[in-house]
C-alpha cells in the first residue's frame, strides 16, 4: 500500500489539475454513473466535534475509497487545524487496499477546486475582486481556486479572527506567494461584500455572514461551509433571489442549512434548486444567462471528489516514484 504526506499530495496535483477533475467527477455524479452514499455523521458535541465519514467510487476514473474527516473547533485554541482527514483508496477489481493519504490538505484543494470550477461556470468573465469569508484552510484554498479562473486583482479575506487572517497569509505566502500581494484583510464583511464580484464563503456560522443588501446585481457566490441543518452562512432572501446550482441535490437538501431553512420558510421551492453542477459542465443544464444575475453554487462536499483527486495523486506517484509502501500483510 503506498502512503502519500500532504506536501507529497501537494506536489502530485495542482489546483487547475484538481478544477478540472471537479468538472469530470459531478459530471459523472449528475449523469447517476457513480456510487456515493449520504456521509454518516458522528456528532461529538461535548467536544465541539463531528466526525465524517465518506466513501465513494467514480467508475469512469477507477477510484474506489474513503474518507474520514474530523471537525474539532476547540482546536484554534490548542493551535492545531480545526480539520484532520485520510483518505484511503481500494483497488476496484480485487478489493486490496491501494493507498492512504493525507486527506486534510486534499480536502482543502477538492473543495477550493469545485469553488473554482463553480467560478469557471457561473462568474462573469471579467471578475475582478474576490471577498473570501472563512480565513481557515478551505477559505485558503477558495482564494486559489476562484484566482485560478479569473483575472482577480484584488482579495479581500474576511474573518472575526485577525490571528487566524495573519494564519492565512502567511499560508498564501508559503503555498501560493504569486497571490500574497493582492491580499487584503478585514474584519467587515459588509464591505468586502459591496465591492466583490465573488464571494467566497467558507464557515460553520449558525447565522449568515453578510446581508442580502450589501450583493450587487452580476455577482457569483461559491458557499462551501455550513455543512448541516442547523448552520447558515447565506442571507434566505439571497439563497431566494439567486440562481442556484448545488453540487449534488438530495445531499444539498439533506444537509445544506443555508437551502433548508428557506425552504422551511416558504421563501422557495425545491425546483429552486434542482440545478446540479455536473449539469451544467456537460452542458445539459445552463449556467449563467445575463450579467446582472446572482449566481450561488452550494456545496456540502461529496466523496466523489475525494476519490478522484485522490486517485490522480496515486497515479503521478506511481509515476514519479513519490510516496512510501507499506505492506500491510
Amino acid at each position: 500500500m503506498l502512503v502519500l504526506t500532504r506536501s507529497q499530495v501537494r506536489e502530485l496535483v495542482s489546483m487547475a489539475d484538481a478544477i478540472e477533475l471537479m468538472k469530470t467527477a459531478f459530471a459523472e455524479l449528475s449523469a447517476g454513473r457513480t456510487v456515493s452514499p449520504l456521509r454518516t455523521v458522528i456528532p461529538l458535541p461535548d467536544r465541539e466535534g463531528d466526525a465524517l465519514f465518506m466513501p465513494a467510487y467514480v467508475p469512469a476514473m477507477d477510484a474506489l475509497g474513503l474518507k474520514s474527516v474530523n471537525v474539532f473547533r476547540r482546536n484554534l485554541e490548542r493551535g492545531l487545524p480545526v480539520i484532520h482527514a485520510i483518505v484511503s483508496l481500494v483497488d476496484p477489481e480485487t478489493g486490496q487496499p491501494m493507498a492512504l493519504m493525507d486527506g486534510t490538505y486534499l480536502t482543502a484543494l477538492r473543495t477550493g477546486a469545485v469553488s473554482g470550477a463553480a467560478a469557471d461556470l457561473l462568474a462573469r468573465p471579467e471578475s475582478r475582486v474576490l471577498a473570501a469569508i472563512g480565513a481557515g484552510a478551505q477559505g485558503i484554498t477558495q482564494i486559489a481556486a476562484v484566482c485560478a479562473v479569473r483575472p482577480i486583482e484584488r482579495v479581500i479575506a474576511v474573518d472575526v479572527n485577525e490571528q487566524a487572517l495573519e494564519r492565512l497569509r502567511q499560508q498564501l505566502r508559503n503555498d501560493w506567494p504569486e497571490i500574497e500581494s493582492r491580499l487584503e484583510t478585514t474584519t467587515d464583511a459588509g464591505a468586502a461584500v459591496r465591492e466583490a464580484d465573488v464571494i467566497c464563503t467558507a464557515t460553520t456560522s449558525r447565522t449568515p455572514v453578510f446581508r442580502d443588501e450589501d450583493v450587487r446585481p452580476g455577482t457569483h457566490i461559491s458557499a462551501v461551509g455550513a455543512y448541516t441543518p442547523e448552520m447558515q452562512e447565506l442571507p434566505a432572501e439571497t439563497v431566494a433571489r439567486a440562481t442556484v446550482v448545488v453540487d449534488a441535490v438530495d445531499a444539498a437538501l439533506a444537509e445544506a442549512g443555508d437551502l433548508i431553512i428557506p425552504l422551511n420558510d416558504g421563501l422557495v421551492t425545491r425546483e429552486h434548486f434542482a440545478r446540479e453542477l455536473g449539469m451544467v459542465a456537460s452542458g445539459t443544464a445552463p449556467g449563467r444567462t445575463s450579467d446582472d444575475e446572482v449566481t450561488l453554487f452550494k456545496s456540502v462536499g461529496n466523496a466523489v471528489q475525494d476519490v478522484v483527486v485522490a486517485k490522480r495523486a496515486v497515479e503521478r506517484a506511481w509515476e514519479m516514484g513519490v510516496g512510501t509502501e507499506v505492506e500491510l500483510a
